[in-house]
């Protein structure tokens, strides 16, 4: 899909306040606001710049914790009042109470996404740095059923729950969740301490999600691993070619979708990069203008064009669909368009 003119999804991080402390935490949450967060009035007046794209994204209220900023049900109503389709991702803490499930399905909330980093509490807990969060992620989607909020699960995957994945599978079909949004470790903020997967891992895990996405009722979409794309359409090809029965196509409004391509961040503090993990700033909210800074940006329409790839990157037939996970690329060499440093695959011809 083109993503010139308008994101798909724009991820606005309305705060950096949070009351876990996540290993790998893109943000490195602390537990007070920052002093200079964006205000009230520069909140509704972002949701009103976003409502000025030609086709206005998808508004992802993330944090930090978004439920530790006083008018975020008052930002939510307003951004729906809007027009704007609005998912959050709260933190599994006692601030997620029933009343605020509640109050997120009667303002309008189109999806509600928990994270969980684990089949059972001491994997993900050891992950989340607090005892009982396994629990109260259950627990809270559990509420989110019951009052009919759509949900998703967010899962980073690296090599201590990599050998889970079928079993958290197992567990997500439980929760009636509507995705499960896999994410693989990029090198920012808390997560530069940790391992990642290898490469080969990586291949293993897409082929076992793949696996997954064909038993489950959910959705199963990777962040941060676009190549997982580059394998389903292969599975796609083989399976043709075995003139086996392919399953039942889903749609996938992702496809394409890359950092800075189809997606925009802006920070607590209004910084505008092309993702929540490509920290290069692109401009200021609310002195620069959203939509001039996504569609005129340097750095974003950089991103947009497939032939600034480099390395097998630029030759791959898959780079328009794929391209590589920027983020990781800038996080390991300090160069936002390096070939993707955890993709096995090796392209079939220079076609550029």
């Amino acid at each position: 899909m083109p993503f010139d003119l308008s994101p798909k999804i724009a991820f606005y991080e309305v705060t950096q306040a949070c009351d876990l402390v996540c290993s790998h935490c893109r943000a490195c949450a602390q537990r007070q606001p920052h002093p200079a967060e964006l205000s009230a009035e520069d909140a509704r007046e972002l949701v009103d710049q976003l409502m000025e794209f030609p086709e206005p994204p998808l508004l992802v209220l993330t944090g930090g914790d978004p439920l530790k900023r006083n008018d975020i049900f008052d930002l939510i109503d307003y951004a729906v009042g809007r027009g704007l389709e609005v998912s959050i991702t709260p933190s599994a803490t006692p601030l997620v109470t029933s009343s605020a499930i509640q109050r997120f399905y009667d303002v309008g909330i189109s999806r509600m996404a928990i994270s969980i980093d684990g089949a059972d509490a001491a994997t993900h807990d050891e992950t989340r740095g607090v005892a009982g969060s396994f629990l109260r992620s259950l627990e809270i989607l559990e509420e989110a059923r019951r009052v009919g909020l759509e949900t998703q699960i967010n899962t980073v995957l690296t090599p201590k729950n990599f050998g889970q994945i079928e079993r958290m599978a197992e567990r997500f079909e439980q929760l009636k969740i509507a995705l499960w949004s896999v994410f693989f470790l990029v090198p920012v903020g808390r997560g530069d301490q940790l391992p990642r997967l290898s490469a080969d891992q990586c291949e293993d895990a897409f082929a076992r999600l793949w696996r997954q996405s064909q038993e489950r009722p959910f959705l199963i979409k990777t962040t941060e691993a676009p190549h997982y794309r580059r394998f389903v359409i292969q599975q796609g090809r083989q399976s043709m070619q075995q003139k086996a029965a392919l399953p039942a196509l889903r749609p996938r409004p992702y496809l394409g979708l890359n950092d800075g391509k189809g997606i925009m961040f802006i920070s607590h503090t209004g910084t505008v990069q092309p993702s929540g993990f490509l920290t290069t700033t692109c401009g200021v909210f609310p002195f620069q203008h959203l939509v001039r800074i996504y569609q005129d940006s340097p750095i974003f329409k950089k991103l947009r064009d497939s032939s600034n790839l480099e390395g097998k990157c630029h030759y791959c037939e898959y780079r328009n669909i794929c391209g590589g996970s920027r983020s990781r690329a800038f996080g390991l060499t300090g160069n936002m368009f390096a070939p993707e440093p955890d993709c096995i695959y090796q392209p079939t011809a220079k076609q550029l």
